[in-house]
């Protein structure tokens, strides 16, 4: 079941809108590694292959992803642009960050959702990448892979903490691109990314209106790119 929301944001929640600086339980407190995995998990620098089967390219690229959160040799900064450098082409964040605004996407002109698209993933990504220095060891177990429809498959993952704490949950969906697959949304512990942040952005939008939520988003998303490029 959900768990409760709680903010993410301590320092500034004043100067952000309402909606905008809730995030659950699970990504700020329980999630520092899951958070940086869900955006990196299925993405890999190799070309993909036709056919390619959903478990085995999440499996593949977790362990990539893992190899360069080990890797205390190099800064957060530096892991984190690693990471980001492979992830682009495997997350469809075009579908993600439509389906965050909902209804109120079609109320965009095409200006506005190339604007959007544009500083959604960047947030996305800077967002969760903040939050690299939270891995400690902590291992992935691959339960399962569903064809949901043709086309669409979900894989299911437990992260395992080296504390004895409870597993979180991370599922993936993903959906079909000619032989490849994207990831369109991520669930931790049966919270979907999506389904958070379109909540959170129409409680705004409906409050204050679409540019109080871009100015928001962008404003948050340069101080979290400044503290990646101090790190």
């Amino acid at each position: 079941m959900p768990r409760m929301m709680q903010r993410a944001w301590r320092r500034d929640d004043s100067r952000v809108p309402g909606a905008i600086v809730m995030e659950t339980r699970a990504f700020l407190l329980r999630c520092a590694l899951t958070a940086a995995i869900s955006i990196v998990a299925v993405a890999s620098s190799v070309p993909a292959m036709a056919d390619t089967d959903p478990m085995d390219t999440v499996k593949t690229t977790v362990n990539q992803a893992l190899d360069v959160l080990r890797n205390r040799s190099t800064s957060p900064a530096e892991r984190g642009r690693e990471l980001i450098a492979t992830v682009h082409d495997k997350f469809d964040f075009a579908d993600m960050a439509r389906s965050t605004l909902g209804y109120h996407w079609r109320e965009l002109t095409a200006a506005q959702r190339s604007e959007f698209v544009t500083l959604f993933t960047s947030f996305m990504q800077d967002a969760y990448l903040s939050k690299i220095e939270g891995y400690s060891g902590q291992t992935i177990e691959f339960k399962g892979e569903s064809r949901t429809e043709p086309g669409y498959a979900q894989v299911n993952s437990l992260v395992v903490q080296p504390n004895g704490a409870e597993p979180i949950h991370l599922d993936y969906q993903l959906k079909q691109d000619g032989g490849d697959w994207k990831v369109y949304d991520v669930a931790v512990d049966n919270i979907s990314i999506t389904d958070n942040y379109r909540n959170q952005f129409n409680r705004v939008i409906q409050n204050q209106g679409y540019d109080a939520l871009v100015k928001a988003m962008r404003a948050k998303q340069q101080e979290l790119t400044a503290s990646l490029a101090a790190g």
